[in-house]
């Protein structure tokens, strides 16, 4: 779907420049008459450097995709027609690269497409989650249903995520401001302290000698080690792209103090969400835990999630295989059986999101407060340790005089 820079004046003659989605230039200048602007130019910016420039520096957000699915649930249950509603949503999404998105979607939808089929063709922007969400709710005549649903789904996700991050805002700030403040002592500051104290040649403590040969290092070798961070740094996310590393550093997650039970608790409550989510849009059981186990986000898991599925199509319960694994904690199958039992699956994997939500949300305002004493004996420590190795030496060279 085409591009366009746009050159308008309003009522009050003022002028003013933006870019449009259109089909062609006349669909632009009547959206802009709408609007009561008057077009002085309208060109096609689809294949400028600038345009690509700025499509890529402006990927589509999360929160954007979020507002985005709310909002055509809303309009879906309103029986506003599928093409209306996107054509709608077009001016209404203020990004541009998912403004382009939707666009083309309305423009394969009216031309005769599924609407699932439209999203499916665009992977990396709506996963497979989302793309056979759409699709259960095609199928069965219950389109409105499932995207409200789905727009629940995603808007607790993201509330989840955003919380998370923010959590992890204060104590990523202050390591990186230490480190920053450590590297400017080190190649600045301590040099400058200590040629007082070597010119003495009085024996100096360990610490000091310490200090000084790391200061020594890293005024020499700073761009080594510069170069080599990038290069590790490099190496690990190639490492980690592979299976054997994915899977290690998942184990990893899962087995570390305090954050492994955080992270334990947010895959469970993306399987059960998920799953629950899908059962509700009217996807089979092997197909959900199929999508479900790449929703997971997590080797280990996914792999526990596959294996269930292989149970289930060998005739075993959901929970059987889950019961058998140390990462899922006993009551969840207990439950899920229960479940199965009653024939209200979807309605015990909702209680466990519930369970599992709150108990995340708890630890994440524990870690909070946690992390912030936690900062400051890591800052008292450095603080400590500057002052023994810089600090006590002068008092004590000077106290000598």
């Amino acid at each position: 779907m085409p591009i366009f820079n746009y050159k308008v004046e309003t009522t009050r003659g003022r002028i003013k420049r933006g870019r449009m989605v259109g089909l062609n230039e006349n669909e632009v200048i009547n959206k802009l008459r709408r609007r009561e602007l008057n077009p002085l130019s309208v060109v096609d910016a689809s294949n400028t450097l600038e345009t690509k420039i700025n499509l890529l520096l402006n990927p589509v957000k999360r929160k954007d995709l979020v507002i985005f699915t709310r909002q055509f649930a809303v309009m879906i249950a309103a029986n506003v027609t599928v093409v209306e509603s996107l054509v709608i949503l077009i001016d209404q999404t203020k990004g541009l690269s998912l403004k382009k998105i939707i666009s083309e979607i309305a423009f394969e939808v009216d031309s005769g497409s599924f609407l699932s089929d439209a999203f499916a063709k665009r992977p990396q922007i709506f996963s497979n989650f989302f793309v056979n969400i759409i699709r259960s709710g095609e199928t069965s005549g219950k389109l409105d249903e499932v995207l409200n649903y789905l727009a629940d789904e995603m808007e607790k996700n993201y509330d989840m995520v955003s919380k998370i991050k923010g959590a992890m805002i204060y104590p990523v700030f202050i390591i990186a401001a230490l480190i920053g403040v450590g590297v400017v002592l080190m190649v600045y500051v301590i040099p400058n302290l200590t040629s007082i104290l070597t010119e003495t040649s009085a024996k100096l403590p360990l610490s000091t000698r310490i200090v000084i040969g790391i200061s020594n290092f890293m005024q020499d070798y700073l761009w080594l080690i510069v170069i080599l961070l990038v290069v590790i740094g490099f190496l690990i996310r190639l490492y980690l792209k592979t299976y054997i590393g994915r899977k290690q550093f998942d184990i990893l997650k899962l087995r570390m103090p305090i954050f492994g039970r955080l992270f334990k608790y947010i895959y469970l409550m993306r399987f059960t969400r998920s799953l629950s989510t899908l059962l509700k849009g009217g996807v089979t059981i092997t197909k959900s835990l199929e999508i479900t186990a790449d929703v997971v986000s997590n080797t280990i898991y996914r792999e526990l999630i596959l294996d269930t599925l292989e149970s289930i199509n060998d005739g075993n319960p959901l929970a059987t295989v889950l019961e058998t694994s140390r990462d899922v904690p006993e009551m969840v199958p207990q439950m899920i059986a229960v479940g199965e039992k009653t024939g209200k699956i979807d309605e015990v994997l909702d209680q466990i999101t519930s369970f599992y939500s709150r108990e995340s949300s708890n630890m994440l305002d524990n870690l909070s407060k946690l992390m912030e004493p936690i900062i400051m004996v890591v800052m008292g420590l450095g603080v400590g340790v500057m002052v023994a190795a810089v600090i006590l030496p002068m008092y004590n060279l000077a106290s000598q005089f």
